[in-house]
């Protein structure tokens, strides 16, 4: 019975062999798998941490919430003679999403609303009746803006402008 029970031990001794080569070509194909992977993934997504880094820097900046700025009081000019309308008063926002850029349009505020003054009092009330003209004159506010602020260096772009009130009468 002792050599019976010798024998049963050495036959699991053969199975727990061929088990552990087993177990050590399974760990080893999955290190391998994983080292290709790794290896693919970085591959992939470019290579390099630096590239990486300035698109995060990217994202950072495009995600700053919006600063919506209003230029008030309301503009209100009168219109050159010939049409319907003789004034128009407008209301402007202007949207930006760096504070300065806020900030150094409310210290020229003077300045751009003497350029906007400018701006609105020359249109021609048959071409703001429509909705492409607005549009057409919210464009060109936009520009206005723009133009001032690369001329004095405010650091920036504002990226849209809306208006709130629009009243030709």
């Amino acid at each position: 019975m002792a050599k019976q029970q010798d024998e049963d031990l050495d036959l699991g001794a053969e199975h727990v062999g061929l088990s552990k080569k087993k177990l050590i070509l399974i760990i080893l194909g999955a290190v391998l798998l994983m080292a290709i992977g790794l290896v693919l993934g970085w591959y992939l997504t470019g290579g390099s941490g630096a590239a990486n880094e300035d698109e995060a820097e990217e994202v950072v900046e495009e995600q700053l919430p919006a600063i919506y700025h209003p230029l008030a009081p309301v503009f209100v000019v009168n219109l050159p003679p010939g049409g319907k309308a003789k004034m128009l008063q407008v209301g402007v926002q202007v949207m930006a999403r760096d504070p300065a850029l806020i900030q150094f349009l409310k210290y020229n505020d003077p300045m751009i609303r003497h350029n906007l003054l400018s701006l609105f009092g020359n249109q021609q009330d048959s071409g703001l009746r429509d909705r492409a003209g607005k549009e057409k004159l919210q464009t060109e506010v936009l520009n206005t803006i723009n133009r001032i602020l690369k001329e004095y260096d405010g650091g920036g772009e504002v990226e849209a402008v809306y208006f709130t009130s629009f009243v030709m009468q």
